[in-house]
């Protein structure tokens, strides 16, 4: 029997699907936004916002793994899928990201601060980068207790950006699985393991001088919770 594990069509096949279910969850995340826009202030009262108000997390979350796969497949699938790194700045990549997160974030009674160096502009593939810090930015809403900072500068030649969070911190388990992401993480036992392989590898894609990005977790920081660290050369 022929061995079709990686055969085109096959990888093919996974990648539609896996679209077509991304595609499915936008248009519920979407529907859900739109729901709770029109409800306004006053729904937050409502027995039934909290339970949408995690709906609604929960999608962003789900919507973020299959972007992550399908970004993987083009990794695996098609070793020669353009990277496409281009001169972005910051202000409009943190404008970006604070409005795709505005209303889950005011849903779920949490503040988000922003600081970066007015001007700031570096090179990177920005689809990728939005991605990554849009998966940042939801899994500290699983960890905070009320608020989120996001902060950029240049440090040592390095675009280093911060997600942080005031919650409790992350658990021994996910600081683990950070510190050995450029190992190989067993997918099977740490459901952490997607988003930091993912984040790791738009990370190195990232090069310049014979210095590559990297990614980081600890806990503490300016909020004393846990903190995302990405840093691009």
């Amino acid at each position: 029997m022929e061995d079709r594990a990686g055969s085109p069509e096959l990888f093919m096949f996974l990648a539609s699907t896996v679209h077509d279910m991304k595609n499915s969850i936008s248009v519920l995340t979407g529907t859900l936004e739109n729901l709770l826009v029109q409800a306004g202030d006053s729904a937050q009262d409502h027995p039934a916002y909290p339970q949408m108000a995690q709906m609604l997390y929960q999608s962003k979350r789900l919507n973020d793994h299959l972007i992550q796969l399908l970004a993987l497949y083009k990794e695996v699938g098609r070793p020669n899928y353009p990277f496409d790194p281009t001169p972005v700045q910051v202000s409009e990549l943190v404008d970006q990201l604070v409005a795709q997160q505005r209303v889950l974030l005011r849903s779920k009674g949490i503040q988000i601060d922003t600081g970066f160096p007015s001007g700031l502009i570096w090179t990177l593939d920005e689809d990728l980068v939005l991605g990554l810090l849009a998966h940042a930015i939801n899994n500290a809403v699983r960890y905070t207790r009320d608020r989120i900072a996001l902060t950029i500068r240049e440090r040592e030649g390095f675009m280093e950006v911060r997600v942080e969070d005031n919650g409790a911190g992350f658990p021994p388990s996910m600081l683990e699985a950070g510190q050995v992401t450029g190992q190989g993480i067993n997918f099977l036992t740490n459901s952490s393991g997607l988003g930091l392989y993912f984040a790791s590898e738009v990370a190195k894609s990232h090069k310049h001088r014979q210095r590559q990005g990297s990614i980081a977790l600890e806990n503490g920081g300016a909020l004393g919770g846990g903190c995302f660290i990405l840093r691009l050369p």
